[in-house]
């Protein structure tokens, strides 16, 4: 069959070089991978062609998503598998990519060489090669062009001499030359730019702690303020925290409000829970007048900043029913057959003082636009952090576009999704881009469990998009393990969150002072919970957890290796009530290896494996582990060493290892 001119040009147009199974990728490309400022991305991929010419790759990289493209040279690592890596120095949205192709030059220069070597006539390689250098010399800039041309002109004048002409063809200069200006007609670019969503550090690293403003007050029964939060900075910077977390601030409802204990009932007095957010005082822009005026609150900002914290808000989208918007947007709302609003339901649970929103309503642009300007609101009085309360009751793509307009216009606001619900949606979220989510750590006690999960969240794919940030208890969850286990329980939980999380947060006072009374039996609400009445804490009871809190958090700072979560490792202990873990800095300056016994009533003792080679060590004789908790030191040696831990004195080492 003739070949005509047109089906000739469709053959030169013909994809050589196949790009797939490109890493990282988050659902092929469709949402962005997280990283912090000063962290790589390692680019894998497989890269093949036919033939047997030489491949040359690169990853594309550009610190926005218009902005000029930058260039890193992928290797071959086996298999015809590659990988590059970059790092991101700027908050933002960056972009990445892969071009690869067929190299004339060095598939040239490696036969050339070959067939030199082995005596064969080349005059005609010669020829050839000073052919690609004259055409390098059109697209190169400079003196390099005049420099190629030069290259070209002596390659042209050598055949017959082939020593010459095999130390031209592999002078660094010319070789270096030729690798900058290649031949790229025929590159085969991977189909998707994927994105990168760069967030500042504390999205990596960050030590929260959660309390009412309103039971802030030194004296009983008063309704806390802003500025006796201000008094409350250097307690709470003194234990090490960077960020300080407070539920919603904002007017608290009349109609249908919730008394102690969360009973229907509530005694005029009773103040009601911050989440059931709005009144005749405003919603969601105002701040409940009891608090204290938005001039204390950027007072409140303005010092907490000096010590070193950072506030974080809770944004929480739903109403009171005497919320501004029931009455000025009903539409905005579920109506039930009776004419009555849908209040919300988690059967058998009843919240009649929280209407949800109707982000189906006929308004459905109009409420998300109010809501983007709630956001921008509080980011405009100076608000960069943002723990989200339940967002998993709010459609997916309302998470997509708010988000994503926040980091467009803001990029280094950070959000925490507070979802206890299924994986799946969690991981969804965390997709849609919230910068870190919560986890289910509170509920994983055993071994076996600690060690799938955290395997799950940071060895896997996930890790890619989903941040973790650990709690051992909240105003919600007040679990078994901590109601039954006693000061060392708490311990033991404050550890594992410290050890396991890059970033981890507590609530208190009621970690710290070890409030372990539910409700009732069987139920992870707290007795007298904060979350319905204000609450007087005695802060400076002897048995308060606020020396090693500040003790833990001082070794988080002092040590790299704790600071992010990819290098998380299990190790065998030979006792099912003990676990065992490490942490690794990038270059091995820095590691940590936990022990933890997490049994909180006895004693528990095992032998745990340890292999120098594990972190790219080479240590045949013995080394020293220095436990940072009690600054007690042992020697150990390769292999099998020796714990025993009493949950009453101290249930855990964190170990330093001397290299």
């Amino acid at each position: 069959m003739a070949v005509t001119a047109q089906s000739e040009k469709s053959i030169s147009r013909l994809r050589r070089v196949v790009i797939e199974n490109v890493e990282p990728e988050v659902d092929g490309g469709r949402f962005p991978i997280k990283r912090t400022t000063g962290e790589s991305v390692v680019v894998r991929a497989d890269i093949y062609a036919d033939g047997h010419g030489v491949l040359r790759a690169m990853v594309r990289y550009s610190p926005s998503l218009t902005g000029a493209w930058r260039e890193i040279e992928m290797k071959l690592v086996e298999n015809d598998r590659w990988e590059a890596q970059f790092e991101v120095s700027s908050v933002g949205t960056w972009r990445y990519t892969i071009t690869a192709w067929l190299d004339s030059f060095r598939t040239w220069h490696r036969d050339f060489i070959k067939k030199a070597e082995a005596g064969q006539n080349v005059a005609v390689d010669i020829l050839t090669g000073a052919d690609l250098t004259r055409a390098a010399v059109e697209r190169a800039i400079g003196a390099d062009s005049q420099r190629l041309f030069e290259l070209a002109t002596e390659l042209a004048h050598l055949p017959g001499d082939n020593q010459r002409a095999i130390e031209r063809a592999n002078h660094p200069d010319f070789v270096s030359l030729m690798d900058r200006y290649p031949d790229r007609r025929a590159a085969t670019s991977y189909e998707k730019e994927s994105a990168i969503l760069v967030d500042r550090e504390r999205a990596r690293f960050s030590t929260w702690y959660e309390m009412f403003p309103r039971s802030c007050s030194t004296e009983l029964n008063r309704h806390g303020t802003f500025r006796d939060c201000i008094a409350r900075l250097p307690e709470i910077a003194a234990m090490g925290f960077d960020v300080l977390y407070f539920p919603p601030i904002h007017p608290i409802g009349r109609i249908e409000r919730k008394g102690k204990n969360n009973t229907p009932n509530p005694t005029p007095d009773e103040p009601g829970s911050p989440w059931a957010i709005g009144s005749k005082e405003g919603g969601h822009k105002a701040i409940q007048p009891q608090l204290g005026t938005l001039a204390d609150f950027k007072e409140l900002q303005q010092q907490a900043a000096t010590h070193g914290l950072e506030i974080a808000l809770d944004l929480a989208f739903q109403c009171a029913p005497d919320h501004p918007y029931v009455n000025e947007h009903p539409e905005w709302f579920l109506r039930r057959p009776d004419g009555s609003v849908q209040y919300a339901e988690n059967p058998p649970k009843q919240y009649q003082d929280i209407y949800p929103l109707n982000f189906e309503s006929e308004d459905a642009d109009g409420l998300r636009e109010e809501l983007r300007s709630v956001v921008y609101y509080w980011i405009k009085q100076g608000i960069r952090i943002f723990r989200v309360d339940n967002p998993h009751t709010k459609p997916f793509a309302f998470w997509e576009w708010l988000l994503g307009e926040v980091h467009r216009d803001y990029p280094e606001t950070l959000f925490l999704a507070e979802a206890f619900t299924r994986p799946k949606v969690m991981y969804q979220l965390a997709k849609s881009g919230f910068t870190q989510s919560y986890t289910y750590f509170a509920w994983k006690n055993t071994k076996r469990e600690l060690t799938e999960y955290f395997t799950e969240l940071d060895q896997t794919p996930v890790r890619e998009f989903f941040r973790p940030n650990l709690w051992p208890n909240t105003p919600d969850i007040l679990n078994e393990y901590l109601q039954n286990g006693g000061r060392p329980a708490f311990i033991v939980r404050l550890i594992l969150a410290a050890t396991l999380g890059a970033s981890y947060g507590i609530y208190g006072p009621a970690f710290e002072l070890c409030e372990n009374r539910p409700v009732r039996q069987g139920s992870e609400e707290y007795l007298d919970s904060e979350k319905y009445q204000i609450r007087s804490w005695q802060r400076d009871r002897p048995d308060s957890l606020k020396d090693l809190i500040a003790r833990m958090n001082a070794i988080r700072r002092e040590n790299l290796a704790l600071q992010s979560d990819w290098s998380l490792r299990f190790h065998p202990v030979e006792n099912e009530q003990l676990i065992a873990y490490s942490k690794t800095a990038k270059d091995a300056s820095n590691i940590i290896l936990t022990v933890v016994n997490l049994d909180p009533r006895y004693t528990q003792s095992g032998w745990t494996e340890i292999l120098p080679e594990q972190f790219g060590l080479d240590m045949q004789g013995p080394f020293e582990v220095h436990d940072l908790l009690t600054d007690a030191k042992y020697t150990w040696r390769r292999g099998r060493n020796y714990v025993e831990l009493n949950p009453w004195k101290m249930p855990a080492h964190i170990f330093r290892i001397r290299v």
